[in-house]
């Protein structure tokens, strides 16, 4: 019995050994961690020089004020900027050609109408429908309905007489019929040179989107190539940057440009432009009008009072008419109108590249009776050219 009770004893003394055990084990799972260590604070990396890594300042040599040499205040210190340079004056192209030179550029929109004359003279039976269609050709290309009719009367008496015809005989007939239609007897020089005085004057007129002004600083490089001196005149104050474009055609060539302030009087800028010009000695004043107002004023009077004031000095010597050939018969009634109040003398055709309407040539010339002068060939600057019929036909129809 006693035995018995001291293997009880003993196996409870080992559970509780062991239940000891594993709650200690328990225990000692379960604790927080220790808080940690505080981190030894050292001083932040010192900026860097210019040059230098990251490194500890370093002790250097520090002036008081007193050692540092200050300006007396005597001379200010003058940081010079370098001067802006001039733009360079640009040469001209010689206008001696230039529409023979300009000829492929034409042709290319213009010689529809000369392709399709020949192509409808060379059937073999020229019957009334034929010639309708001839003159139907002649009309779309806004040759006008007389002249039309003219034409087509004397080529159909011609080829009846000519008989045979031969490509190179009809290329030869139609050309010798459109130099006569177009007129090869007028006077297109431009009066920029009266034998009494100096300077030539020429009013430049047209309304607003033909290209006026831009022609008229074209027109001022056509004249320094041919050796003269030229004065700009800005009279069209009523248009914003007009004066501004102007002066930078004429800058570009060494015209010299007067001015006035925006929507001012007109005619008072083209009075002081030919009393700079006679001043320097100029060969030509060249005036860019109006051609639209702000005001109520009509342009036709505005026009008419400017020139009326120019003459005070010296006659007005060419007044140039800028027209689209874009524009057609449009065209036509912007002729009669400017005609009925400055005395047209020449016209200006701009955009003649851009279209084959080459017959305007014809159709304004026999409305207000005065030559087409200059043609605007393209946007360049030297692509103003001095009319010459036969140049202008042979681009109509071609090589």
């Amino acid at each position: 019995m006693d035995i018995v009770i001291l293997a009880v004893v003993i196996a409870v003394v080992v559970i509780g050994a062991l239940g000891g055990l594993i709650v200690g084990s328990r225990r000692k799972k379960q604790l927080p961690p220790p808080p940690p260590a505080a981190p030894d604070i050292t001083a932040p990396p010192a900026e860097p020089h210019v040059g230098d890594e990251a490194e500890t300042p370093r002790e250097e040599p520090r002036r008081t004020i007193e050692e540092v040499d200050l300006p007396d205040g005597s001379a200010p210190v003058v940081v010079e900027e370098p001067p802006a340079e001039a733009p360079g004056i640009e040469i001209p192209e010689p206008t001696a050609g230039r529409l023979i030179r300009l000829r492929t550029r034409l042709s290319r929109s213009q010689n529809a109408l000369g392709k399709g004359l020949l192509t409808l003279l060379s059937r073999e039976h020229l019957d009334e429908d034929t010639w309708e269609e001839i003159e139907d050709t002649l009309l779309t290309a806004d040759v006008g309905v007389q002249p039309t009719q003219e034409l087509v009367e004397r080529l159909r008496e011609r080829v009846k007489v000519l008989g045979t015809r031969t490509p190179e005989e009809l290329r030869t007939l139609l050309r010798e019929e459109l130099v006569t239609l177009v007129g090869r007897d007028m006077d297109r020089a431009v009066k920029t040179e009266p034998e009494d005085r100096k300077p030539g004057i020429v009013m430049v007129v047209g309304v607003n989107g033909t290209g006026k002004t831009t022609t008229t600083g074209k027109l001022a490089r056509v004249l320094v190539a041919d050796g003269q001196s030229v004065v700009l005149g800005a009279a069209d104050t009523f248009r914003a940057a007009a004066a501004d474009q102007l002066q930078t055609w004429g800058e570009r060539v060494g015209a010299h440009t007067v001015r006035g302030p925006e929507g001012g009087d007109p005619a008072s800028v083209a009075f002081d432009a030919v009393k700079e010009g006679k001043e320097m000695g100029a060969n030509v004043v060249l005036i860019d009008t109006a051609g639209r107002l702000h005001t109520k004023t009509g342009l036709m009077d505005e026009l008419g009072k400017v020139k009326r004031v120019v003459e005070k000095q010296a006659p007005v010597d060419e007044v140039l008419l800028v027209l689209d050939a874009t524009t057609g018969q449009n065209g036509l009634v912007q002729a009669r109108v400017f005609s009925e109040v400055v005395d047209i003398t020449g016209i200006v055709l701009t955009k003649l590249d851009g279209t084959a309407k080459g017959g305007i040539v014809v159709a304004v010339q026999r409305e207000l009776g005065v030559p087409v002068k200059l043609v605007g060939l393209g946007e360049g600057a030297d692509d103003l050219a001095p009319f010459e019929p036969e140049a202008f036909v042979d681009a109509l129809i071609g090589e």
